[in-house]
């Protein structure tokens, strides 16, 4: 298994004051899955985040903008304890997936 953090969209603010395209808005997600034999099970959160505005000093220029510094910005807006329950969450929805505690159906065809 191996989590990978991933980038859905950035919303951004056209003009802000000094800056042009400034993002505001991250949206993530977060997935995972692992293979036994025939099966693959699956797991994934999504969310979005929002920025504080950039100082002067740290501004990236949105065409600038890497997939690694938008997955580091929404981590570091998340925070670290959300970051792992995110996580954790993707590891949990997968093992319910190989080892399932409820169903639903009918009984009959």
């Amino acid at each position: 298994m191996a989590l990978t953090w991933g980038i859905s969209t950035l919303d951004r603010q056209l003009v802000d004051g000094e800056h042009t395209d400034v993002v505001t808005v991250i949206h993530w997600n977060v997935t995972d899955s692992e293979v036994d034999g025939d099966n693959t099970y699956s797991g994934r959160c999504y969310g979005t985040v929002g920025l504080s505005a950039p100082d002067a000093d740290s501004f990236t220029a949105y065409a600038d903008i890497s997939h690694d510094d938008a997955v580091e910005w929404a981590k570091s807006a998340l925070g670290e304890e959300a970051v792992s329950q995110y996580e954790d969450s993707v590891a949990s929805q997968i093992e319910l997936s190989k080892n399932p505690v409820q169903s639903s159906g009918i009984p009959w065809t």
